[in-house]
C-alpha cells in the first residue's frame, strides 16, 4: 500500500493517517471499492439500536406514548440591538452585567413558565451570542430550536447581523416571532422594522402575512407578556409538541466549559426520552456518567425530559459545544464509542493537516508563512466559534493559518510545550494561564495573548497575518527628462542635456532610456545631476539639467530618460 501510494505522488510511512479523496484513490489503484464508515455508523453498530429521525420517529410511536413538551426558542438578532436584556426581561434574571463589552460570550439555556389560556407553559429559551464572529454558534442554535425570536432594535433598523440571523433561522426552517425592541426610545420606528422585513418574506400579520411581530421594551418590560403570548401561539399553531418520554435520552450539548471546582460541566438540552442521574452518556468524544444534574438556578434535578435544559456533571473531559449526545447501557460501551470518535477525530485532524509533498509544489510550499496558533478559552463554544472566525480570515494564498490544538480550560505547559515545539502563539480567550505557567512560556519564548472580547481577538490576528505576508512592490515614476543635447566629459563620459517636461529628475534615483518608446537601458542610476555648474539633488519640471549615467553611452538627441523608484506596496 506504501509503494502504491508513493507511485500515485502520495509520500506517506505505514502508520500515517490520509483523507477519504487517498483513500478513495488507492482503492481504484489496487481494485477495491472504499466505503467509508463515519463515526455513526459504528455507534448504531456498538449500540445494536437503529437511529431515526425524530419527525419520523413520531409518525411511528403509539399517540398515548407521546407528551407534550414545551417549545424550544432561539433568541437572534443584530449586536446590541438588546437580546441579552429581553432575556433578562423574560426570566428576570440579570446575565447582561457580567458581560465583556456588553456582548454575550457563552451559550446558555433556560427554562421559564408562562400562564396562558389558563394553564402553565413552559418556554425553553437558548440565549445565542449576537456578534458576528459567532456565526457557527448562532447556526447551530437554529438547527436545534423550534422558534427563533428575531430581535430588531425599532431605532436602528434591519442590520447585517439581522439580516445573517434571519438566514440561519430561515435555513432551519423554524417559524419566526420578530421583537421590535427598544419602542420607546427616541427616534424608534416599529413600522419601518415591518416594511424592512418584507423584502425578506417575512410579513407581519397586520400587512397580511403570516409573521407575528411584537413591540416590546426589555428595559421597562412593556410587550413582554404579549410576546411569550406569540411565541406560544406560533408554538401551537406550527410545531408538534410532542415527544416520547419513556426511552433512553438523546439531545445536543448546548455548552461546555471546565469548572475548577466541580470539574467538566456540560449544558444539555434533551430533544427524547428522559435523562436520568446515573445514567452512562457520551457527548462527541466525551463520555462519563452523569453524577448530577442542575437546572438554570442551580437546583438539583433527578431527572430531566424533552425539551428540558440542565447542567450535566460526571463527564470525564469537556464535550464540544454542539455535539450530540446519547445514553449508553453502561460505562464500558460509553467510553468505547468516545474512544472511537476521539480517534476518527484524531485521525481526520492528523490527514487534514498532513501537506502533501511532491517535488513539483515544494519550492512553492517554501514560499508559504504559517500562522500556528493555539486556542484555549472557558467554554467550547466560544473556543469553537474563534476558530471558525478564524479560519475564515482571507489574506491571501501566501499565509496559511493553523489551528494546531484547542481546548477548554486554563493554559497549560504542555499548552506552552506545544506551542515552543511547532512555534505557534498561544491565544487564551476569558482564560489565563497560572503563574508557572506564565514564566515557563516566558523561558521558552513563547507569546501568550488574552482577550476577553472576541472580534479583538480576530483584529489582531488578522493584522499579525497580514504582517507575515511577504511585502509587495510597485513602481512609481518620479519624472521624465528629453535630451537636447550631448557633451563629452573626461571626468563623468557623456553627459546629456536635457529638460524636465514632467515631474523629478533625483539624483542616485534608478533609470531607464527610452528612444521612440523603446525601452533601450534598464536599471541605470542617475550618478551626476548638475544645473549649469552646480551639483543638484533634484530638478523639477520645467527646468534644464545635466544628467550623467556613468558608463552608459548609448545616448542621442530626443531619447527621454524615466526616473523611477520601488515602493513597497501597502497591504489592503
Amino acid at each position: 500500500m506504501v509503494s502504491a501510494l508513493f507511485h500515485l505522488g502520495e509520500m506517506v510511512t505505514a502508520t500515517q493517517s490520509v483523507d477519504e479523496d487517498t483513500f478513495t484513490l488507492l482503492g481504484a489503484e489496487l481494485g477495491f471499492v472504499i466505503q467509508i464508515v463515519s463515526p455513526e455508523d459504528e455507534d448504531r453498530e456498538l449500540l445494536a439500536e437503529f437511529e431515526i429521525n425524530l419527525e419520523e420517529e413520531l409518525a411511528q410511536i403509539d399517540p398515548e406514548d407521546l407528551v407534550v413538551r414545551s417549545p424550544i426558542v432561539t433568541v437572534m438578532g443584530h449586536v446590541d440591538h438588546g437580546k441579552t436584556r429581553l432575556l433578562d426581561a423574560i426570566r428576570s434574571t440579570e446575565v447582561i452585567k457580567s458581560e465583556a463589552g456588553g456582548i454575550t460570550q457563552h451559550i446558555g439555556a433556560y427554562q421559564i413558565h408562562h400562564e396562558h389560556d389558563g394553564a402553565e407553559r413552559a418556554i425553553t429559551f437558548i440565549d445565542t451570542p449576537g456578534h458576528e464572529a459567532f456565526t457557527a454558534m448562532r447556526a447551530r442554535g437554529a438547527k436545534v430550536t423550534d422558534i427563533a425570536v428575531l430581535v430588531v432594535a425599532a431605532d436602528d433598523g434591519v442590520m447585517p447581523q439581522t439580516i445573517e440571523a434571519l438566514n440561519h433561522a430561515q435555513a432551519a426552517d423554524v417559524p419566526i416571532v420578530v421583537a421590535v425592541n427598544k419602542i420607546d426610545k427616541e427616534g424608534a420606528n416599529p413600522d419601518k422594522i415591518r416594511q424592512q422585513l418584507t423584502e425578506y418574506n417575512l410579513i407581519a400579520e397586520e400587512y397580511g402575512g403570516q409573521t407575528m411581530f411584537v413591540n416590546v421594551s426589555a428595559l421597562s418590560g412593556k410587550g413582554i407578556d404579549d410576546l411569550i403570548a406569540a411565541i406560544l401561539l406560533t408554538a401551537d399553531a406550527a410545531i408538534d409538541l410532542r415527544a416520547i418520554a419513556d426511552d433512553i435520552a438523546r439531545g445536543v450539548a448546548i455548552e461546555a466549559n471546565l469548572d475548577k471546582g466541580r470539574g467538566p460541566v456540560a449544558t444539555v438540552l434533551v430533544q427524547r426520552g428522559t435523562l436520568h442521574v446515573g445514567d452512562a452518556i457520551v457527548a462527541g468524544g466525551a463520555y462519563g456518567r452523569v453524577r448530577a444534574m442542575l437546572d438554570e438556578h442551580g437546583q438539583t434535578l433527578e431527572e430531566a425530559g424533552p425539551s428540558r435544559p440542565v447542567q450535566v456533571l460526571g463527564f470525564t473531559s469537556v464535550p464540544g459545544a454542539g455535539d450530540s449526545f446519547i445514553v449508553a447501557e453502561d460505562d464500558r460501551t460509553a467510553r468505547q464509542i468516545a474512544e472511537k470518535r476521539q480517534l476518527a477525530s484524531r485521525n481526520a485532524s492528523l490527514a487534514k493537516a498532513r501537506k502533501k509533498v511532491s517535488l513539483e509544489d515544494f519550492l512553492e510550499q517554501s514560499k508559504v508563512t504559517t500562522l500556528n496558533l493555539i486556542l484555549k478559552g472557558d467554554v467550547s463554544g466560544s473556543v469553537e466559534a474563534l476558530e471558525d472566525a478564524l479560519v475564515q480570515l482571507d489574506v491571501g494564498t501566501e499565509v496559511d493559518l493553523r489551528v494546531i490544538h484547542r481546548g477548554v480550560g486554563a493554559i497549560t505547559k504542555n499548552d506552552v510545550t506545544l506551542a515552543s515545539a511547532s512555534t505557534a502563539v498561544i491565544i487564551g480567550f476569558n482564560v489565563k494561564p497560572e503563574p508557572q505557567t506564565a514564566i515557563f512560556a516566558e523561558q521558552e519564548g513563547v507569546e501568550v495573548k488574552f482577550y476577553t472580547v472576541i472580534y479583538k481577538a480576530i483584529e489582531e490576528i488578522e493584522a499579525s497575518l497580514k504582517g507575515l505576508l511577504k511585502p509587495e512592490f510597485e513602481e512609481a515614476v518620479l519624472g521624465n527628462a528629453e535630451i537636447r543635447d550631448i557633451f563629452k566629459s573626461s571626468k563623468f563620459g557623456n553627459i546629456a542635456g536635457c529638460v524636465v517636461s514632467d515631474g523629478i529628475i533625483r539624483r542616485n534615483a534608478k533609470v531607464r532610456t527610452m528612444r521612440a518608446g523603446v525601452v533601450i537601458g534598464e536599471n541605470l542610476s542617475i550618478e551626476s545631476l548638475r544645473r549649469f555648474k552646480d551639483d543638484a539633488t533634484e530638478v523639477r519640471d520645467g527646468f534644464e539639467c545635466g544628467i550623467g549615467l556613468g558608463s552608459f553611452k548609448d545616448l542621442q538627441v530626443g531619447d527621454v530618460i524615466q526616473a523611477y523608484e520601488i515602493r513597497e506596496k501597502k497591504r489592503a
